[in-house]
């Protein structure tokens, strides 16, 4: 496959990905997203959708660049803003590679429901199946935990390894994790402790998705990184996405000031892939329509496609709120109307201390929130329940992540066909209200799908 990266212009043709002219820094493209595509001129997004996206750019612009992927219908575009490297004065491009932070974990639950459609794994296998002897988390066993638990966040592990903390401090402020490999998690398991009953309760654990990683990669005798790469990455077209080092990588800034770059080595499949706007529309394609990317020619193609449809189906919920968690995803309804007293704008955000009570410290659980991949807690709590068969709604999935130095929001809605990603080299003062804008404009553009058109 050959791509031309551009300067915010991404455009889909049957041979893979083709650039055009370097404008603006925005290009759009209009065709099915299952045929032939037709390419328009690069130009800036259309004032409506300039308002939408302009306050992202704004909250990334202080400490680094960002990219957008939008898909609404036949639309698509990818407007990038920027510079990737404030040193050299690189500009973000289509293939400007961002850590992905927690949305490495819908890679991950697309990776089990691959896995499980060949027949490999199952859903209610054992974790100790894929584990030494030596290396089981010890908790009463009647019950015990499943790979789907893990996918689900209702394992009852808890949010970080045991051990982790001690092994942060001597680079506390640089790379926290990078000393922390696969022989310390297997030896910190025996003595994790595990919260109530599996499958009870959801408790977000960037441990129970890490882990998942590692025991589909110990259940297919492969490393993680290769796995993703022949069973998602590679049919998906997704050349510049993976855990290691890329061809064009974005600097991450935290508060104005370069971080060193992320290093996840014993959870990858919690946190630690880097992607481009231009991978991430074709991801987004894929999710929006199954036949959107056209997948090699192999007898195991259509276990990819049964993924895909199957990481989008709510597997478990919260008591508090509508929100319902999938296979690395998280899942709400978009209400036909406002609720009764109720803006029209966003849900509310859940405060962040009510869901991290594993870790005692205020600046620990600011440093593990943010290097570990996700915000602290679900970004958008609140609302109504009810998924998109309700009449007149439509459904968000969706997820967010954050590593040391970068921001990440990646959603779509499957009914209006509406998709938006948003990667920012910058972890913004106030992250949760960044994410929390970028899941409003995911939802006002299925909403403005759903308008009726004069």
């Amino acid at each position: 496959m050959e791509r031309g990266p551009v300067n915010g212009l991404t455009h889909e043709s049957a041979g893979g990905l083709a650039a055009g002219a370097a404008g603006a820094g925005v290009g759009a493209v209009v065709g099915s997203p299952a045929g032939p595509v037709v390419t328009v001129p690069a130009t800036e997004p259309g004032p409506e959708l300039d308002r939408l996206l302009r306050p992202l750019f704004r909250a990334a612009a202080p400490g680094g660049g960002a990219a957008v992927v939008v898909i609404r219908g036949d639309e698509r575009i990818v407007a990038c803003r920027g510079q990737s490297d404030r040193s050299s004065e690189r500009p973000v491009r289509a293939d400007t590679r961002f850590a992905l932070g927690s949305v490495t974990k819908t890679f991950t639950g697309l990776l089990l429901a691959e896995m499980v459609a060949r027949g490999e794994v199952r859903y209610d296998d054992p974790i100790d199946r894929y584990l030494p002897a030596h290396a089981v988390p010890g908790y009463p066993h009647e019950r015990p935990i499943t790979l789907l638990h893990l996918a689900t966040h209702t394992s009852g592990l808890p949010r970080l390894p045991v051990g982790l903390l001690p092994a942060m401090a001597p680079r506390w402020f640089t790379s926290p994790y990078a000393t922390f490999g696969p022989a310390h998690l297997l030896r910190a398991l025996p003595r994790t402790p595990v919260r109530g009953t599996p499958g009870a309760q959801v408790r977000y654990s960037n441990l129970g998705c890490g882990l998942l990683g590692l025991l589909l990669a110990n259940a297919a005798g492969q490393r993680y990184d290769d796995l993703l790469e022949a069973r998602v990455c590679g049919p998906l077209g997704l050349v510049d996405t993976s855990c290691g080092p890329g061809r064009e990588d974005a600097a991450g800034y935290r508060r104005g000031r370069r971080v060193p770059s992320f290093r996840l080595p014993a959870l990858p499949g919690a946190a630690a892939l880097r992607s481009t706007a231009d991978d991430m529309l074709r991801y987004l394609q894929a999710h929006l329509a199954l036949d959107a990317v056209p997948l090699p020619e192999r007898t195991d193609a259509g276990a990819l496609r049964t993924a895909l449809g199957e990481v989008r189906r709510p597997r478990a919920g919260r008591r508090r709120g509508g929100t319902r968690i999938c296979l690395g995803w998280n899942h709400r309804s978009v209400p036909a109307a406002p609720e009764p007293g109720r803006p029209a704008g966003g849900p509310d955000v859940e405060p962040a201390a009510a869901l991290t009570e594993e870790v005692a410290e205020r600046l620990a659980v600011e440093l593990a929130a943010e290097s570990a991949g996700d915000l602290v807690g679900d970004p958008v709590g609140g609302g109504t329940g009810g998924g998109a068969d309700r009449e007149g709604g439509d459904e968000v999935v969706y997820h967010a992540g954050a590593t040391r130095g970068f921001t990440t929001f990646v959603g779509f809605s499957p009914r209006a066909q509406v998709g938006l990603a948003v990667m920012a080299g910058t972890l913004p003062l106030r992250s949760r209200g960044f994410v929390q804008n970028a899941y409003d404009i995911l939802r006002t553009l299925v909403v403005e799908r759903r308008a009726p058109v004069d």
